[in-house]
Parts: C-alpha cells; sequence; structure tokens
C-alpha cells in the first residue's frame, strides 16, 4: 500500500471487534513508536500498553473513548528527556508524543487494524491508578484492535480544506 492510500484509508475507529490482535502486529506498532522521529532525538517517549483485564477496566473507567479496544496505548513523555526550543523555551515533548502516536496509528492500519488518538481522558487519574511517576507525563490514549463489522468513518473525516488555503509558497 503506498502511503497516500495508507494514510487516505485511515480512520479514527470508535468500535471494534473482540478479535484479538496478534503478537506480531502489537510488535510491528511498538517497533514504529521506536523508530519515530523525536526532537533532537531525545527518544522521551514512554509507552505503556495496558491489555490485561484489570489494565482495561481501569481505563474503561477513566474514559469512553477507549471503545471497548483489545488493547489500549499510552503515549507519554519523560520530562527529562524532552528538548527544549532555545528560541521560544517551550519543550517539544508533545510534539514528540503525536510524531510518536501517529506512527503507531499509520503501523496499525498499514496490518489491518484500526486506531483512534484520543486526548480525553484525565491524566490526574490515569497517573494515579497505573502508579506512574512524576516526571512522566500522559500525552494520549491509542486504542488498537479488528474494526467491528458496522465500524465506518465519520462524516467528518471526508472534510478536507483546499490545498492552496493551507500551504502557501514563499
Amino acid at each position: 500500500m503506498d502511503f497516500i492510500k495508507l494514510a487516505t484509508d485511515r480512520f479514527s475507529t470508535r468500535d471494534f471487534s473482540e478479535k484479538m490482535i496478534e503478537a506480531e502486529k502489537l510488535e510491528i506498532i511498538k517497533e514504529a513508536a521506536k523508530i519515530a522521529p523525536t526532537a533532537k532525538n531525545n527518544q522521551p517517549q514512554v509507552v505503556y500498553m495496558l491489555k490485561s483485564k484489570e489494565a482495561l477496566e481501569k481505563i474503561r473507567e477513566n474514559t469512553r473513548c477507549s471503545f471497548n479496544a483489545p488493547v489500549v496505548f499510552a503515549i507519554c513523555i519523560d520530562e527529562s528527556k524532552q528538548w527544549k526550543q532555545p528560541f521560544t523555551g517551550e519543550y517539544m515533548g508533545n510534539v514528540d508524543a503525536a510524531i510518536v502516536t501517529t506512527h503507531m496509528m499509520l503501523a496499525a492500519e498499514s496490518v489491518g487494524l484500526g486506531s483512534c488518538f484520543v486526548c480525553y481522558f484525565d491524566v490526574d487519574k490515569f497517573k494515579k491508578e497505573f502508579n506512574i511517576p512524576n516526571h512522566i507525563t500522559p500525552v494520549a490514549l491509542l486504542p488498537v484492535g479488528y474494526k467491528s463489522s458496522v465500524c465506518e468513518p465519520s462524516e467528518r473525516h471526508f472534510m478536507r480544506n483546499k490545498t492552496e488555503d493551507f500551504i502557501f509558497e514563499l
């Protein structure tokens, strides 16, 4: 599958089947997280793979946006490793986490799985429930699994700006 087709076909999956994910497919997603580019290659990402019954129950109590996926990745950053942009003073950990999550989403799609980038969860509750150290900051959740037989992209998925409305040649 070429990249543009892969990126176009991928949509936010909000209804997963109960089919379990093969270990090889999870390994591909984890590899995609490992090779994702990060600012100054500091690699501040910390990823938790939630797949035990207990972990999935906890995340489902935290957010309605796990969509009963059989696996939910929690993408976090280690604040001590994130790069600080010297001109603005901004830390780039959230950007790094978004890049890592995007790589994981596209890897999931490439092996026939659906996913959904989720930021709607209680970060403090997550940290407490999973005993996450203070210097680790959760940024996104990524429910992953096989799309259900009735899963369809939302109508907003097909809404796109015209290229000339956001790309400007200088």
